[in-house]
């Protein structure tokens, strides 16, 4: 997210009427919209090449592929935002307040770019979702996908995939080949990120 230039303290309201009446996207939270900037060409392609590998998985299953159109809100902390692929499974919680806003994803996946390299306050903010069992990060950078995942007893852990490997996404089921997802692209050797928080 993108430090706003003054607190306004919107409500949450007043950020749902704005995205009405506005051509770009924004998140919400604590009061504050902030404009999502636009993504690479390779941004872009990563993202459809996620979403086409969990759709040819899930396509005949309870789970629904939905693209970065979708809103997502959290909760526990009034997060909104629009993550780059959301995977829904059985039938749709909408926001009390929007509904057009959903309130209970399976999976979220964000491709990440230079300004969320790091997406340690997003994750958190995610991992707040009741229903959430797996956050999916893809480096725009390096051939790597880090798969989060809740475990039964409500803890996450974290697992990286590199070249020659597929990232297992224990929750849908489903696999994201690391080959594939970055075939035709350039990216830097894959190297661990970081240590869990």
């Amino acid at each position: 997210m993108v430090a706003p230039a003054a607190l306004h303290r919107y409500s949450f309201a007043d950020y749902l009427a704005l995205e009405e009446a506005s051509n770009t996207k924004h998140e919400f939270l604590n009061g504050e919209i902030y404009g999502m900037a636009g993504g690479t060409p390779e941004h872009a392609a990563l993202s459809v090449a996620v979403s086409s590998a969990l759709l040819a998985q899930l396509r005949s299953g309870p789970c629904r592929v939905c693209s970065s159109d979708l809103r997502v809100r959290v909760l526990a902390t009034g997060l909104a935002t629009y993550p780059d692929v959301t995977v829904v499974c059985g039938g749709l919680e909408r926001d009390p307040d929007s509904p057009t806003t959903v309130v209970n994803p399976r999976v979220v996946v964000e491709v990440l770019s230079d300004g969320t390299e790091d997406p340690g306050e997003k994750l958190d903010h995610y991992r707040r979702i009741p229903s959430l069992a797996a956050v999916v990060l893809v480096s725009h950078r390096a051939a790597a996908i880090e798969v989060w995942e809740r475990a039964a007893h409500g803890t996450w852990h974290r697992r990286e995939f590199g070249i020659g490997q597929a990232a297992e996404i224990e929750a849908l089921p489903a696999r994201l080949p690391v080959d594939d997802i970055y075939l035709g692209f350039q990216p830097q050797p894959f190297r661990p990120r970081r240590q869990e928080p």
